[in-house]
């Protein structure tokens, strides 16, 4: 059974949105939050990246980051740019990209379900990325990131998205630099709120799509304020963390490609030679770029010329979730036997570019200094749910999902 509950979310006001909305911490670094929040004082970067507000010199996990960031939220609340709402609310979030929309229930799930294998993860997070989400949970007394999570479909939540969409405006309704549409709803009746509510008790499972480290972190937070608190109740908000929740048949997972610095001693011709002893190794035929249409193929871009590779036979395990993934076919195959790169998380040598980047950035990227790129098939839905469901991981850079969740349209509060 899993838990979901409305909450009284901090919300920016309707003009001020678009100004408030940004993409998640992880997917920038400084110096680019900095260029993208200057001369705009409601940018929730000032939130999720407040060291953009220090000295460039300060280190990234120095406790001046995490007092300016909690300073920086309360700025925000105190001049009414977030306005908290007077009851517990659901919320409905479109995103709409190139023509495309999937559409989220936002709301809280329970740190008991992740811990109880409810919430379902497919990654393993690193020690350093959550301690410093879970100072900045902390600081903040805020989830100020949602989670990413899907679902397998259910005609009951559908109902009730549909019907709410029929009859209700969106709150807001922009479109942002990039191209994406962000359309906001508010459902704040009461009986519509325990529907739902009621709905996803009969689900099973939900499955992290995006946002592990953040998922962990607020966990943590959670956990400990339940150790300050032993008497507490288990209704306590720190109890629960924020999430946006898609249907697993409205989303799009892209490709996640890779790009290795050199041939580890090979020349391109030996390697070449190597490859083909796996795979079966053709010249592109068409012009430009290679995008693999098929799983289990993958394209190659070496010395300005595109290569189609194609896993023979035998060479994975056809039954096991993990292994008879593109990505684990290159790292089993390719990645560490032949160019030596035994743990991708920790190498060097390697780099991962998601599709959104498009194949063109592979190739400038190998101009640029790298020596060969692969692009993938994009992982499955049913795979992610497979590998989730058989308790086991994912190799690292296996998903990327578009478009990314905004920050700042929704803030938890933890007291």
């Amino acid at each position: 059974m899993v838990v979901f509950k409305p909450f009284r979310a901090f919300r920016p006001l309707p003009n001020l949105a678009e100004k408030v909305a940004e993409l998640p911490y992880d997917v920038m670094n400084s110096e680019e939050a900095r260029k993208i929040a200057k001369d705009n004082p409601y940018s929730f970067l000032h939130v999720d990246k407040a060291e953009i507000d220090l000295n460039p010199a300060i280190d990234l996990y120095d406790e001046r980051v995490y007092l300016q960031a909690r300073a920086n939220l309360a700025k925000l609340i105190a001049e009414g740019t977030l306005i908290q709402d007077n009851n517990r609310c659901f919320y409905l979030y479109q995103q709409t990209m190139n023509g495309r929309s999937q559409i989220g229930l936002v709301g809280c799930t329970s740190i008991d379900d992740y811990s109880n294998e409810i919430i379902k993860k497919h990654e393993f997070t690193r020690a350093d990325k959550e301690a410093d989400r879970i100072k900045h949970v902390d600081y903040c007394n805020a989830n100020t990131g949602p989670i990413f999570l899907t679902y397998r479909p259910q005609q009951r939540i559908n109902q009730l998205v549909d019907a709410w969409l029929d009859s209700h405006v969106p709150s807001y309704d922009f479109i942002t630099d990039d191209g994406i549409g962000h359309t906001v709803w508010v459902i704040d009746d009461v009986p519509t709120a325990r529907a739902i509510e009621a709905a996803f008790e009969n689900l099973d499972y939900l499955y992290i799509a995006d946002g592990h480290h953040r998922a962990a972190s607020a966990v943590k937070v959670g956990q400990k304020r339940r150790a300050e608190k032993p008497d507490y109740t288990g209704l306590e908000e720190f109890n629960f963390f924020l999430a946006v929740l898609f249907p697993a048949d409205q989303l799009r997972i892209m490709d996640y490609n890779r790009v290795v610095k050199d041939l580890n001693g090979y020349t391109s011709a030996e390697f070449i030679n190597k490859l083909s002893k796996k795979f079966v190794v053709e010249e592109a035929a068409q012009l430009g770029s290679y995008k693999p249409e098929v799983k289990h193929t993958f394209g190659m871009y070496l010395d300005n010329k595109w290569y189609k590779l194609t896993a023979k036979e035998g060479i994975y395990n056809k039954d096991n979730p993990v292994e008879r993934l593109d990505v684990s076919i290159l790292q089993n195959n390719i990645l560490e036997p032949i160019l030596g790169i035994a743990d991708p998380r920790t190498d060097k040598r390697i780099d991962f570019i998601g599709g959104i980047r498009g194949l063109k950035e592979l190739e400038r990227r190998v101009a640029s200094g790298m020596k060969v790129a692969f692009s993938m098939y994009p992982t499955t839905l049913n795979d992610l749910m497979a590998i989730a469901d058989a308790g086991t991981v994912m190799p690292p850079k296996s998903t990327w999902f578009e478009p990314k969740l905004r920050s700042g349209l929704f803030v938890h509060d933890l007291s």
